[in-house]
């Protein structure tokens, strides 16, 4: 399936905020592949909030794609705007627009989404895939490893707080991988920030990884097998 895998890992962070950094630095170091879902219309502005006490702060676009690099880049929104609350004219500059800047910036066309707010209906879906959108992940955790037949309301294995998270990572370690299981993993990188929490990450990824049975791609590699055999 994925190189003659049966068996792949991903993730998926949104909005390209500057705890994404260190969250890069985890990942990288323990080889594993994530997909970042960016808001194009935020990206370089002063937009922060609040989580907990911890204030979120968006990254510039001054060496976004060096940052990212080894990584895929997907759509999120321009404004990071409730998509079932848009009409089509406001579809065309929440996600054609975002698509575009991205496009432009990192020399690739994105063909994924995250939901912002996992906020979705069915005029959302099909005007995602007339502009080439091929998969778009929800907030439902699945709490399962298989695969989906509706990649444009794709359900995420689960977030990264979720208390069964460990457990599923032994459930899905422990499977025979006599046929094709994803584990897909996504979250909020100032999650961590926010909750003081940076070790569970590190968990997460010292569990999973190193694994010569497991494919460790990016959603699109996992998801549309794109350049996998």
């Amino acid at each position: 399936m994925w190189y003659g895998k049966n068996k792949a890992f991903t993730l998926s962070y949104d909005d390209g905020v500057e705890s994404d950094r260190k969250l890069l630095d985890i990942i990288n170091y323990y080889g594993l592949k994530c997909t970042f879902n960016l808001n194009s219309g935020i990206i370089g502005t002063n937009d922060t909030w609040q989580c907990n006490k911890f204030t979120v702060r968006r990254l510039p676009w001054e060496g976004i794609q060096e940052l990212y690099t080894g990584h895929e880049i997907a759509v999120h929104g321009r404004k990071h705007l409730a998509p079932a609350e848009l009409d089509e004219e406001q579809m065309y500059d929440e996600f054609k627009l975002d698509k575009m800047k991205l496009e432009k910036v990192f020399k690739e066309t994105p063909v994924g989404m995250a939901y912002a707010y996992g906020c979705y209906n069915d005029k959302v879906v099909e005007y995602l895939k007339s502009i080439g959108i091929e998969y778009a992940r929800t907030v439902e955790d699945s709490l399962n490893f298989d695969l989906q037949d509706d990649l444009m309301r794709f359900k995420p294995t689960c977030h990264h707080k979720n208390d069964r998270v460990f457990e599923l990572i032994d459930e899905f370690l422990e499977k025979p991988d006599d046929k094709p299981q994803l584990f897909y993993l996504w979250g909020h990188s100032y999650e961590f920030d926010a909750e003081e929490d940076w070790t569970r990450l590190e968990q997460i990824c010292e569990k999973i990884s190193g694994y010569d049975n497991i494919f460790y791609g990016t959603n699109s590699e996992v998801l549309l097998n794109k350049g996998c055999k």
